[in-house]
């Protein structure tokens, strides 16, 4: 991994590490992201499981958000969430050199992708833009930071910062989720908790929805109790996302 296992006093995150459970939840989390990429179908087929983890990725994240997450068998895409985070899983790769150095840029992309079919064409104009409210704009310009490296704390904690945080802001009229979902894949990417994504957390959220839903309104409280138990779920659906991607590989490794 490319994170350092402590980050600096000064660090605004750092005193996440101080939460009880959160180190130990974090060294789970990574040692099971290893383990996929240690599995021998990743060796040197990992583009073509990576593409499925990106899909179901993908298919979670719209159902999450309400879309029909059937890809149908001939024709296109017609639900407009899941062409959205479609869009949005194809551009990932693309995306990620914008999201390490500009992270504002990358998440306009980000939202243009998801919400190009949710937004009415009068209001084609939001695309891309945050919402007008008070200290939207600034709390993104803090979250960017964070991922243009002011804070040094392992990707899993990041991840999680980064997702809760855009959830709990909703910065656009649409598609908050399916970006936020986006915007934590990419930061696993990033930091080097899963460089090539081949975990799917994202299918973890979607059958845990309920409690995924709540934890994040936790995390929104700004409580610590509710940090910690945000950063834990969220490091409980890693370790999930790995075993679903050990699943992709396992089936690679011996098709039926």
């Amino acid at each position: 991994m490319t994170v350092s296992d402590q980050a600096a006093p000064t660090d605004p995150l750092h005193p996440l590490l101080d939460l009880p459970g959160v180190p130990d939840a974090v060294r789970a989390a990574r040692t099971a992201v290893d383990e996929v990429h240690r599995h021998p179908a990743n060796r040197r087929g990992w583009p073509a499981t990576a593409a499925e983890a990106s899909v179901r990725a993908a298919r979670a994240s719209a159902a999450l958000d309400g879309g029909d997450p059937e890809i149908p068998a001939a024709g296109e895409v017609t639900d407009p969430v899941l062409a959205g985070a479609l869009r949005v899983a194809e551009s990932i790769g693309l995306l990620l050199t914008t999201w390490q150095r500009a992270p504002l840029q990358a998440l306009a992309r980000l939202h243009v992708l998801a919400a190009a079919d949710l937004v009415p064409v009068a209001q084609a104009d939001s695309l891309g833009r945050p919402r007008p409210a008070a200290g939207v704009s600034a709390r993104l310009d803090l979250l960017a930071g964070l991922v243009a490296g002011k804070t040094e704390v392992p990707g899993p904690v990041l991840a999680a910062v980064v997702h809760g945080e855009l959830l709990a802001l909703a910065p656009f009229e649409a598609g908050n989720g399916v970006v936020a979902r986006a915007a934590a894949r990419l930061t696993a990417i990033a930091t080097g908790l899963d460089p090539k994504g081949l975990a799917v957390p994202e299918v973890f959220y979607l059958r845990r929805r309920d409690e995924y839903l709540e934890a994040a309104r936790a995390f929104a409280t700004g409580d610590s109790d509710g940090v910690r138990r945000w950063l834990l779920f969220c490091c409980d659906a890693v370790q999930a996302g790995a075993k679903e991607g050990a699943g992709i590989a396992d089936a690679v490794a011996s098709p039926a």
